[in-house]
């Protein structure tokens, strides 16, 4: 009987502090959506992209991604954003999706432009940027680490036909014959 009274309050204790822990989880999360207006923004690619990223402006997050879909036009994934009814989008504003860090998820950053006329609600982002892919970027630089290399053998002159020390196109000297 001693025992089911010490199991019994153990779980209740292992139970409020399992509470405590989703609800600071849920407050830090900062999960509550953002109340405001609806602006759409068309990208050519939003890989990484996910439903309930944030949207910022200079680190700040001034709203939510609050869904993802395909124009059955133009083939381009429309990314519908609510940005807080305190702020103001110029008309020029631009939208790039942007990473957390090299491994991390991503965020949708809003560059404001000069525009003096709005975006006005239900409208739409103009000018966006997606950011190349883990893979694009590493194709990239390793194209460029061969190019760097081809080109350093071509001003050593290594691939210029000539041996080491003689000028292209000119023969090397022969040994005396015996």
């Amino acid at each position: 009987m001693r025992r089911n009274v010490i199991e019994t309050v153990l779980g209740g204790v292992v139970l409020a502090v399992a509470a405590v822990f989703l609800a600071f989880a849920y407050k830090s999360a900062d999960l509550r959506k953002v109340q405001g207006y609806d602006v759409t923004a068309n990208f050519n690619s939003i890989t990484g992209l996910q439903s309930g990223a944030d949207v910022r402006i200079s680190g700040v997050k001034v709203g939510t991604v609050t869904g993802l879909t395909l124009d059955p036009t133009s083939y381009q994934a429309v990314v519908h954003l609510s940005v807080d009814n305190s702020v103001k989008l110029p008309k020029d504003t631009a939208a790039v999706i942007a990473s957390e860090s090299l491994l991390g998820g991503k965020f949708l950053s809003l560059e404001p432009g000069g525009d003096p006329d709005m975006i006005k609600p239900n409208g739409k982002i103009e000018f966006t940027q997606s950011t190349p892919g883990l893979e694009q970027l590493l194709g990239q630089v390793i194209f460029s680490l061969q190019s760097m290399s081809k080109s350093g053998d071509q001003a050593n002159g290594q691939s210029s036909g000539g041996q080491q020390g003689q000028a292209p196109g000119q023969t090397p000297a022969q040994p005396p014959k015996l």
